[in-house]
C-alpha cells in the first residue's frame, strides 16, 4: 500500500509538472503575439519582458515545489517516526505535545523556504522592476509574520487538542466548530490588528476618488464604512485592490499603486468587480462550500485517525494523533488533486459573473476592460496561457478571454468609441 501511495503522489506531481511544461512550451510559442484587444497597449518589449518573467517565475515555483515534494517525502518516509518519538521523550501532556509537533513543522517550514523568498524578492523580482522592499523591511516582515503564525498555530493546536482530549467521539464537529468560529473572528480582527503591522493605512487621497466610489456603492445597495489606501508601493510596484469585512458592513483598500496606475473611471470598474461578488452571493456561497468540506474532512479525520492501522499506509507501526494528522493531511492532497478544475472552473463562474454585474451597473464596460489590460501589462502577466493549463489552475479567466468578452458585449456606439490604454 505505501508503494502505491507513493506512486499516486510522484503520478499528481508529474501532471502538474507536465501542465506548467505545456503552458511554458505555449508561451514561448506565442509569446511574442499581441493578443486581440491588448493592440496599441502592449509593446513588444513589454512582451518580451512579460515572458521572460513569466518563465523565471516557473522556474523558480518548480524549484521550490521539487524541493517541497523531496522534503515532503523525506520526512513522511524518513524522519516522522523519529521525530515523533523525541517529542514523546519530552514527556509533555497531549495537548502541549500537539503544540510542540505543529510548531515545530511551522518553524522548520518558514526557515526553508527563506532562501527562495530571498531569490523572489531581491533578485526575480528587481530584475523586472517591481521590488521595492529593503531588507530592513523584509526581515521585520519575515519576524512578524513568524510570529504571528507562531500565536496563531499554538493557540489553534492548543484548543484543538483540547477538545479531542474532552471529547473523544465527537471532537470532529466540536473542532470544527472552533476553527469555524476563529476564521470568522480573524475575518473582523484582521484589518485592525494585523494588516496593520504590515502597513499603513489611510483615507484616499485621490480629490473625489471616495465620493464616487461612496456613490458606486450606494447604488448597489452595498453599505462602506472607510475607502483606504494601503502603502504598498513600500514592498512593491505590482498593483491591486479588495475588500475586507463580513456582513453590512465593508472596507474598501486600494493599493497606492492602483490609483498611480488608473483613471477613477478603471478603479470603479474594478470596485464594481469586486461588489459584484458580494451581491451574487460568492463569498457566502464559498464560505459555506469551504465549511460544508472542512466538515466533512474532520469526520473523515475522525474515523481515520482512529484506525489502527492508518500509520500501515506509510510503512508505520505506530504514530501519535499529531503524526496521524500529518499523514492525512498527507493522503488528503493526493485525494483532492483530481478536484482542482472543479474548483477552479466554479471560480471562473463566479468571475463572469462578477464582470457581467461591473458592466450593469457601471455602464461602463470599455472602463473594467482597460483597467484589465492595465493590470495584466503593468504586473507583466501571462497573455497566453495554454487552455489546459488555465482550466486546471486558472481561478479567473485568461485576461484576453475577459476583455474580449467585455468588448464584444458592448454596443455598436460604444465600440466606436473606445479607447486604446
Amino acid at each position: 500500500m505505501t508503494a502505491v501511495i507513493i506512486l499516486f503522489y510522484l503520478i499528481t506531481l508529474g501532471a502538474g509538472f507536465f501542465l506548467r511544461t505545456l503552458n511554458l512550451r505555449h508561451l514561448k510559442r506565442y509569446g511574442s503575439t499581441v493578443p486581440s484587444g491588448f493592440e496599441g497597449a502592449v509593446e513588444p518589449e513589454t512582451l518580451r519582458k512579460t515572458v521572460a518573467y513569466t518563465l523565471d517565475q516557473s522556474r523558480l515555483g518548480l524549484a521550490e515545489s521539487l524541493f517541497d515534494a523531496a522534503l515532503l517525502l523525506i520526512f513522511l518516509f524518513g524522519l516522522l517516526p523519529a521525530y515523533d518519538r523525541w517529542l514523546a521523550s519530552l514527556g509533555g501532556s497531549f495537548v502541549l505535545s500537539g503544540v510542540l509537533f505543529f510548531l515545530g513543522l511551522t518553524l522548520i517550514q518558514t526557515f526553508l523556504g527563506i532562501p527562495f523568498d530571498l531569490y523572489g524578492t531581491f533578485r526575480l523580482e528587481v530584475r523586472y522592476g517591481f521590488n521595492t522592499t529593503t531588507p530592513g523591511l523584509w526581515l521585520s516582515d519575515l519576524a512578524k509574520s513568524t510570529l504571528i503564525a507562531v500565536v496563531l498555530t499554538g493557540l489553534l493546536v492548543a484548543g484543538a487538542f483540547a477538545l479531542v482530549a474532552w471529547s473523544p467521539r465527537f471532537w470532529w464537529l466540536w473542532v470544527w466548530g472552533f476553527f469555524a468560529m476563529v476564521s470568522l473572528f480573524l475575518m473582523y480582527l484582521s484589518p485592525y490588528v494585523i494588516e496593520p503591522l504590515f502597513n499603513r493605512f489611510e483615507p484616499v487621497a485621490e480629490e473625489g476618488l471616495e465620493e464616487e466610489i461612496r456613490a458606486l456603492c450606494e447604488r448597489a445597495g452595498l453599505r462602506v464604512s472607510r475607502v483606504m489606501q494601503v502603502d504598498a508601493s513600500r514592498r512593491s510596484r505590482h498593483s491591486n485592490a479588495y475588500f475586507t469585512g463580513i456582513g453590512r458592513v465593508k472596507r474598501i483598500v486600494l493599493y497606492d499603486t492602483l490609483i498611480r496606475q488608473m483613471s477613477h473611471r478603471e478603479i470603479l470598474a474594478v470596485l464594481a468587480h469586486e461588489i459584484g461578488h458580494w451581491k451574487k452571493g460568492h463569498i457566502r456561497r464559498r464560505l459555506i462550500l469551504t465549511e460544508a468540506g472542512a466538515l466533512a474532512g474532520s469526520w473523515f479525520a475522525w474515523k481515520l485517525t482512529g484506525w489502527e492501522g492508518f500509520p500501515g499506509l506509510i510503512g508505520l507501526t505506530d504514530a501519535s494523533f499529531a503524526a496521524r494528522l500529518v499523514i492525512l493531511g498527507f493522503l488528503g492532497s493526493i485525494v483532492s488533486s483530481p478536484f482542482t478544475p472543479l474548483s477552479s472552473w466554479l471560480s471562473r463562474r463566479h468571475e463572469r459573473e462578477a464582470d457581467r454585474f461591473a458592466t450593469d451597473i457601471t455602464g461602463d464596460a470599455e472602463a473594467l476592460a482597460s483597467a484589465l489590460v492595465k493590470l495584466s501589462t503593468e504586473n507583466l502577466s501571462n497573455l497566453h496561457p495554454h487552455p489546459l493549463y488555465a482550466a486546471f489552475y486558472y481561478s479567473h479567466p485568461p485576461v484576453v478571454e475577459r476583455v474580449g468578452r467585455l468588448r464584444a458585449a458592448m454596443p455598436p456606439a460604444g465600440k466606436a468609441g473606445e479607447t486604446t490604454m
